[in-house]
């Protein structure tokens, strides 16, 4: 993670390699008090070179008689359309633009943003988002950025919201790694050892089931994944009891490495199923800041880890097996694997007497057709719960998109010999997933998240470089932050 401070000293007086200066589109160079020359040149690039759109920018050199070597100029678009994500898309947009470009000191003004009546903590979040990279398994020499400076005549004030936003940011880039990593380094039990790397700060307690225990619990369903991987599955628990209160309990998807089991997948494109985990990591990363934030809330997480796989042991299309709740599941296809280890950690959950529950996932390629990779899908039992994560979405920009659960798509998951299937048919296919875990859930308040189509990007974003996204932790932490 970059460096990152707070000082209350002039612009042209901060030695850097860059210095970010943010204006809008339209109006006047907001940068007068700079001195003669460095408005001069801004009134010479404004509306020609640079126009102030959103997401543009432009690197200039800076004239000699300040201390920044150079000018980074970003867009925040039309003053009309301001918000807060669009300051959060600016940080990520310059920091993208300057990860690789081999400049260590970075500062930036943060005038121009106090006077749109907005904190710059936005900036600074979208700028650290974007700038993560994982070049674990690259050798050489790896160049980037070492420091951010926040020029800021408030800066009591805003360290507090820095201190924050550097947490969040912090547990978004280790929910990345641990998606990114390739599946023979992410192994359930490598997971299970991330979460024990969570301990340090005291606050968190991690357990970790292994499959004796789970055959005690009952979890047939959550085994029949695991049949076919000579990966040992890891039922992970990792709990922060900030509050004396009933625990929000949240459920993170944690197949390391999904081939779709004897329902093989195609091999084109296999290789991304490493980030089948990408909910367990979510819910990883939110365990960190909460703990870290010390915020007030009762929070439970559980990881059902393993990998699907085709063994001469796995589970065959056609088997019965029993969840812990005693339900009996016909599996139709051995690549509706996720909800199956879902509906037992749903199950398990129900012994802290939840208030709520959260499942993310990545479930269902059917996410990614509905929806694109534009939207976290959202299915669940609690109008007033989905609401407040709806709001939640708006203040974070991981946006969600309610989908319906009819009681008809009970019927799509109808078995002839079994209490239920797993597999309704690709008609309604994302949201007979959901109906399926709705069916285990009961009349605890409860969402499911499907991350399928925001998890992994093809093409990177403002703020989310290419590869794994590591959404659902700043929209959960933020839920959390504002629950009552």
């Amino acid at each position: 993670m970059i460096k990152v401070h707070v000082k209350n000293i002039r612009e042209i007086d901060c030695p850097c390699d860059v210095l970010i200066l943010t204006m809008t589109e339209g109006g006047r160079v907001p940068y007068e008090r700079l001195g003669s020359q460095v408005s001069h040149l801004l009134k010479r690039i404004y509306g020609r070179e640079f126009k102030g759109t959103l997401d543009e920018v432009l690197l200039v050199h800076a004239p000699e008689s300040i201390k920044p070597e150079r000018l980074l100029l970003v867009g925040l678009g039309k003053k009309k359309d301001y918000s807060h994500e669009n300051l959060r898309r600016a940080g990520g947009r310059a920091s993208g633009f300057l990860r690789d470009k081999g400049l260590k000191k970075i500062a930036i003004s943060t005038e121009y943003i106090s006077s749109l009546k907005s904190s710059p903590a936005y900036f600074l979040e979208g700028f650290l988002l974007g700038a993560y990279t994982f070049k674990k398994y690259r050798s050489g020499r790896q160049d980037g950025m070492d420091s951010l400076t926040v020029l800021s005549q408030n800066t009591r004030r805003f360290k507090k919201e820095l201190d924050q936003v550097k947490v969040v940011a912090s547990s978004v880039w280790f929910a990345r790694d641990l998606v990114n990593t390739p599946a023979n380094d992410m192994t359930p039990s490598n997971l299970a050892d991330a979460a024990r790397s969570l301990r340090k700060n005291g606050s968190l307690v991690v357990k970790v089931f292994d499959k004796k225990d789970m055959q005690k619990s009952g979890m047939g369903a959550y085994l029949s994944v695991a049949k076919g991987t000579k990966e040992p599955p890891k039922f992970i628990i990792i709990e922060y009891k900030g509050a004396k209160k009933s625990p929000l309990v949240l459920i993170g998807k944690s197949v390391t490495f999904d081939s779709g089991g004897l329902s093989l997948k195609p091999a084109e494109g296999m290789e991304k199923m490493k980030y089948d985990m990408a909910g367990g990591a979510a819910v990883l990363g939110i365990m960190k800041a909460s703990s870290e934030l010390k915020f007030p809330v009762h929070l439970v997480g559980l990881l059902p880890a393993t990998e699907n796989m085709p063994g001469g042991s796995a589970t065959r299309p056609g088997d019965i097996v029993k969840a812990s709740n005693e339900k009996t599941i016909e599996i139709i296809s051995t690549d509706a694997e996720g909800r199956m280890a879902l509906v037992d950690a749903i199950t398990y959950s129900r012994r802290y007497r939840p208030q709520a529950i959260i499942d993310i996932a990545t479930l269902t390629g059917a996410c990614s057709i509905a929806l694109g990779g534009e939207a976290i899908a959202m299915m669940g039992n609690d109008p007033k719960f989905m609401d407040n994560i709806r709001k939640a979405a708006e203040r974070t920009g991981e946006r969600v998109w309610e989908m319906p659960l009819f009681k008809e798509y009970g019927e799509y998951l109808k078995s002839d010999i079994a209490d239920i299937k797993n597999y309704g048919g690709k008609n309604g296919a994302l949201v007979t997933s959901a109906y399926f875990l709705y069916d285990f859930a009961g009349t605890t308040p409860w969402v499911h998240l499907d991350i399928a189509g925001t998890a992994w990007l093809e093409k990177e974003k403002p703020y989310i470089p290419k590869g794994a996204s590591g959404i659902g932790v700043r929209l959960v932490l933020d839920l959390i932050k504002n629950l009552k």
